[in-house]
Order: C-alpha cells, then structure tokens, then sequence
C-alpha cells in the first residue's frame, strides 16, 4: 500500500486532502502538533470507514521529532511515498510590526519545516527510484500580500524550494510539486473580519472562495499517475485571482 504523510494533517485543508488520499487508497498518516483533539476526530472518522490511518505528533520546526516522525511512519506503515508539506502558519501585521519572533516562527513552520520534512523523506524515495512531495504553497506566494510580508516571504520561499528540489531529485524519479491555494475559507482566515471577507470574496473573478476539497483534489491529481511527467510545477487553484 502506498504510504502519505500529510503534515498539517489536522487542519481545515488538511484534513480534507487526508480524507481524499484516503479515499484514494494510501495509508495516511496525519501529523499535528497542537491540533491533537482534531486529529483524534479524524483518526477516529477514518479508521470507522476501515482506512489505514495513523495520528502523529511532531513539531516539525524541530529537526530531530521529524527524523523520529518519518522513522515511526515506516515502522507503523511503511515509507513514505507521498509526502505533503501542508503545515503553516498566517499572521496579518503591518511591516514594521512584524517581530523577529513573528518573523522566525512564520520561516519555521512554513519553509523550515517542509525542509526538514523533504529531507527525511528523500532517503527511502531515492532508494525506491519513485515518490512525491507537494507543498502547500499559498498565492501570496506568488504574488506577495499587503500586511502579510514575511506569510508571503516564507511561502515564495516554499515555491523556490520546490522548483529546485524538483531539478536535483527528477534523475530518482521522483516529482517535487507545489499548490498555490486562494483565498481558502478555514480557520486560517479567522483573523480577517466580516468586512475583509466581503472584500476577498468579491475580489475572486469565479465568485467565491475556495474550498478545502479544491485543494485537496489538486493534490490528488498531482499525487496521481496522470502527474509523474509534471514536476517543479506551481498549480495556483484560486479561482483566477491571480493569473
């Protein structure tokens, strides 16, 4: 069985691309970090309809609970074949109020992490000659967001990375690709009032926001073997707000 691991696992987004791996036919396993009473649910949701599914905890800002995470996950499911760098962080913050702890944590969980998760990872791909890393990006990535400087940095940062891992990783066989998301309704955005919804929304050229599953069946498709030619790719699912 082919083995996913989701980090961000328990979140709105990532709850839903691990309902959708699943679906798929991976075993999942579901990272989290604080988020332990969600993870649980979704374990729990999962392992009702017979999926092979596994909750871990880690930190993935610390570089030795991501060694130990990838090594539980081969024991429990096997190597990880998919791997899903969805854990991030938002903060809404003038420049100039950004502090160097804001700063550090945002690069941390939303670059650092997807580094030391990519690095785990590649040992058991290169060994199987096969393997797929997606990271979760953000359109701001892209396009950088007012008030949001270091979200934006650390996620163009995510796109840098995968554009360049995909280079150095494509002779192993192995696809390095990246989702650029929209504006997503999740929990993510329960800093923005009703005002500022208002004014995403309209803003959005299909008319609404995105939705978890967008993203998640994104991921799927890239994950899947109709994507093994596409690498070191940005698929932006954000309704034609950004082009």
């Amino acid at each position: 069985m082919k083995t996913a691991l989701i980090t961000g696992g328990a979140g709105g987004i990532g709850s839903e691309i691990v309902r959708v791996l699943c679906a798929d036919g991976y075993a999942a396993a579901i990272n989290y970090n604080k988020s332990e009473n969600e993870a649980l649910r979704l374990l729990a949701e999962l392992e009702f309809l017979n999926y092979s599914v596994i909750a871990v905890k880690c930190d993935i800002r610390d570089s030795c609970e991501v060694a130990r995470m990838f090594l539980d996950v081969k024991n429990r499911l096997g190597p990880v074949s998919l791997l899903v760098n969805n854990a991030g962080v938002a903060q809404k913050k003038l420049f100039q109020d950004i502090t160097d702890d804001d700063f550090k944590n945002m690069l941390d969980v939303n670059l650092t992490g997807a580094f030391y998760c990519c690095r785990a990872a590649l040992p058991d791909m290169i060994k199987a000659k096969r393997g797929k890393i997606i990271n979760v990006s953000s359109v701001f990535g892209q396009s950088g967001g007012s008030c949001e400087a270091h979200y934006s940095a650390a996620k163009a940062g995510l796109i840098g990375l995968t554009k360049a891992l995909a280079l150095e990783t494509a002779p192993s066989g192995i696809s390095v690709n990246c989702v650029a998301p929209g504006a997503v309704k999740t929990g993510m955005l329960s800093y923005l009032d009703e005002t500022d919804m208002a004014g995403i929304e309209n803003g959005i050229p299909a008319g609404r926001f995105g939705t978890p599953r967008d993203v998640a069946e994104a991921v799927k498709f890239l994950a899947s073997p109709s994507a093994d030619y596409i690498t070191g790719q940005v698929l932006a699912v954000n309704g034609g707000g950004y082009l």
